[in-house]
């Protein structure tokens, strides 16, 4: 699909924004761990573009049987410096980030309804490996986090994706470098930050992080992802009356995770039945992250098929 072709895309998608709910996907890694993939290495599931793409295809269409209309690309952690840490040089790596939009796009057809593809732009912490997308704060000044992201960007608007995933933000400092890459590529955005406890991971207060965003024009939505499921509610609330988007939310299954042990840790906290309460203070774009699976997603679906509930 042309740039152009996939601009008035993402403008029907804004336009249906306005009058109704949309699903996304849920976490690609988990759905590709259940088919038996090994994601262990820091390519994460980005090494599959390269070593198994069908599978990443598969992947896709299991989120759009359950009920999504969003696809969210497998270039979190596909960078062009991951993958030269990996042997994989540039011409290759921008072959990778095509082939993303493009394996979730050919993952919705012949469904008989609109569906719409999300290309994912994970953080400066993503591509580290470490666990750093979770505190931010990398000692990078905007400009050089702004030099980081904008290729990808590029690459990813010109293989025609319906909107551009900046995810998992974890600071102001790489927010307003994503919105300045993100400037004259003609392809819609959404922005969405990690939180917890009523701040981005690096501690900024959410009303100055969506701030940032109220007066992008490239920004067709707004919200958090990767976050506990009991810290949306609050954050949907600042995000819509700070901004006046349009509110994504997709958060992870609010379990643990227990590096010692690389086990899931604590109960998952995650239900359908949480996504009235975010819908009715402002989401728009509703969906899940890591551990949330199509079953949750059938979830979300069925959920934001009814009426709005009643105060």
């Amino acid at each position: 699909m042309a740039r152009d072709s996939a601009s008035v895309s993402g403008v029907r998608l804004a336009e249906v924004l306005g009058r109704r709910p949309v699903v996304l996907d849920g976490g690609l890694s988990n759905q590709l761990e259940a088919a038996g993939h090994d994601l262990g290495d820091a390519l994460w599931s980005a090494r599959l573009l390269a070593d198994e793409p069908a599978a990443i295809e598969a992947a896709h269409r299991a989120y759009y049987e359950a009920g999504a209309e969003v696809a969210i690309t497998a270039s979190y952690q596909a960078t062009y410096e991951g993958f030269a840490r990996h042997g994989i040089d540039a011409r290759r790596t921008a072959e990778l980030l095509r082939l993303g939009v493009d394996l979730a796009r050919r993952a919705g057809t012949g469904l008989g309804r609109e569906v719409w593809v999300a290309a994912s732009a994970g953080p400066y912490g993503a591509m580290l490996a470490d666990g750093s997308e979770y505190r931010g704060r990398y000692g990078l000044t905007v400009a050089a986090l702004e030099r980081f992201h904008r290729p990808r960007l590029e690459t990813l608007a010109a293989a025609g994706p319906d909107v551009l995933a900046l995810e998992t933000v974890p600071d102001t400092d790489e927010a307003r470098a994503l919105l300045r890459a993100v400037r004259g590529l003609g392809v819609p955005a959404w922005l969405s930050y990690s939180v917890a406890a009523g701040r981005t991971r690096a501690g900024q207060p959410l009303e100055e992080a969506f701030a940032l965003a109220a007066d992008a024009s490239e920004l067709i939505a707004v919200g958090v992802n990767c976050c506990d499921p009991r810290d949306v509610g609050a954050a949907v609330a600042v995000a819509r009356r700070v901004t006046g988007l349009p509110v994504v939310v997709y958060p992870n299954s609010g379990e643990a995770w227990d590096a010692g042990a690389r086990a899931w840790r604590s109960p998952a906290r995650f239900g359908p039945g949480m996504v009235a309460g975010w819908r009715a203070a402002g989401a728009r774009l509703v969906g899940g992250c890591c551990r949330v699976g199509p079953d949750a997603v059938a979830g979300i679906a069925a959920e934001l098929a009814q009426p709005p509930h009643a105060d």
